[in-house]
């Protein structure tokens, strides 16, 4: 099927996945963090599957919760690769790619979480993801004449990392090992493991916060 114009020509659906996979198009150029502008010729061939992203959240948000078996298949649609059975989403979910989230095993994602996941959003084992939060991997540049274009930057949680409620998670930012943020923060700097952090802009609150499960208390 030809659906997807590119500089001009129809090029067949199908070769776009590997145009993916290749150096140097639209989609490595996008995750490297290099600006993208709308008039880029390849433009179209990002915003077919930008498209697609809503069409499948649109799909999922008609879901509720006892839907946990098509949420999971819907989701592995999105992200273009299976999620293990432990993972638990709880509609809404809004995302504006999807291709570009990787998630571990026992990952629960609350109601109305956004994941503009075009930068990279990899999220690992045993994460704990608040209602409401936002993890953005896309920026705009300051300048008013440039600011349709977007630059794009990968988020890392890591395992064992609780994000409440309203929490967003700002481009090009790691979370540590069994950290907290708490509710309502803006984390614009990587948080170090086993750390709680809060406020806008998020700020250290506790340092050295181990699990009890590891035999260790807060600091």
């Amino acid at each position: 099927m030809y659906l997807i114009i590119h500089s001009g020509t129809l090029i067949p659906q199908s070769n776009t996945n590997k145009m993916k996979t290749n150096l140097n198009t639209i989609f490595t150029r996008d995750q490297s963090g290099e600006t993208i502008s709308l008039d880029d010729p390849e433009y179209p061939l990002l915003f077919e599957v930008i498209k697609k992203a809503i069409r499948i959240t649109t799909q999922i948000n008609t879901l509720v919760v006892d839907d946990l078996q098509k949420i999971n298949i819907l989701f592995s649609e999105l992200i273009g690769k299976k999620v293990d059975d432990s993972f638990f989403l709880i509609p809404p979910f809004y995302s504006d790619f999807g291709e570009n989230i990787s998630i571990g095993k026992n990952v629960f994602v609350n109601h109305a979480c956004t994941f503009m996941d075009r930068g990279g959003i990899t999220i690992e084992d045993d994460v704990l993801i608040g209602p409401k939060v936002n993890l953005i991997t896309t920026n705009h540049p300051l300048h008013p004449n440039e600011r349709r274009a977007t630059i794009s930057n990968p988020i890392h949680i890591k395992k064992g990392v609780w994000i409440g409620v309203g929490a967003t998670i700002l481009p090009g930012v790691t979370i540590g090992i069994n950290s907290i943020v708490a509710a309502g923060a803006v984390v614009s700097k990587d948080v170090p493991d086993n750390t709680i952090v809060g406020g806008i802009p998020a700020k250290i609150l506790k340092k050295k916060y181990k699990s009890k499960n590891h035999n260790n208390e807060i600091s």
